[in-house]
């Protein structure tokens, strides 16, 4: 990252990270915030994984201080602001992406490399097209994306629909995956502290095996499982 290391976005974050680093490894703490914070948000809505995703929450619990649990608590407020300052400027950012490479936790040997965010927006404006006739024919239209990542294109799609003059929280509907549970717990996060109704799920998509769906709040909220099945532009969702 060089001299834009750590970005302005994130350095807040990364300050509250270092206490965490003197007991754990950063890929430790960073994967861990996801899985507490995932399910978290998973329980506010989804009886059906509560049981099992609340133990997977008290088994990551049992490994740190209350001292510690008290900066993931800081490092997730800080994370909610920085989106929520992102949503007032009307410029949805990949901020846990960011930060994923920002610590150096991407998979060079894999080919774990996340897009930049700029070319995501370019990307999304050049391949949605014109999204009125599906708006104007369903209500909304669906975004589908088989190797998600840490969420970037997706929500490059929820800025290319708000530039378009629509609402991607009630007009947009999103479907993904990824193999890695770590950008699956990123992109779930992040679409559902950004309103974006989605499923998210890990599995493999060359495969077509799945292996867990995460819904996002709003996703379930507002009655999407029934809205998505309802339409003809894809069978099933949940």
């Amino acid at each position: 990252m060089g001299k834009n290391y750590p970005s302005k976005l994130t350095k807040d974050i990364h300050r509250l990270f270092d206490p965490l680093l003197q007991r754990h490894s950063k890929w430790q703490a960073f994967s861990d915030f996801l899985i507490m914070t995932a399910c978290a948000i998973s329980n506010s809505v989804d009886i059906k994984n509560y049981e099992m995703r609340e133990k997977q929450y008290m088994d990551v619990v049992k490994k740190y201080t209350s001292q510690e649990l008290d900066l993931f608590a800081q490092i997730l407020a800080e994370l909610i602001n920085v989106m929520g300052q992102c949503v007032q400027d009307g410029n949805l950012k990949d901020i846990l992406g960011v930060l994923f490479h920002e610590l150096k936790l991407h998979n060079e040997r894999k080919g774990q490399f996340f897009t930049p965010q700029e070319i995501s927006d370019m990307i999304a404006i050049m391949t949605m097209g014109d999204i009125t006739p599906e708006v104007e024919q369903h209500g909304f239209f669906a975004v589908a994306e088989p190797s998600c990542g840490s969420g970037d294109m997706m929500i490059s799609a929820a800025n290319a629909t708000q530039r378009a003059g629509y609402n991607y929280c009630t007009q947009m509907v999103v479907d993904c995956t990824d193999i890695d549970i770590s950008c699956v717990h990123m992109c779930y996060i992040q679409l559902s502290y950004y309103g974006i109704p989605a499923v998210v799920r890990h599995g493999n998509t060359l495969l077509l095996e799945v292996w867990s769906s995460w819904y996002t709040t709003i996703f379930m909220a507002e009655g999407w499982c029934w809205k998505y099945r309802r339409s003809s532009l894809l069978s099933e969702v949940v």
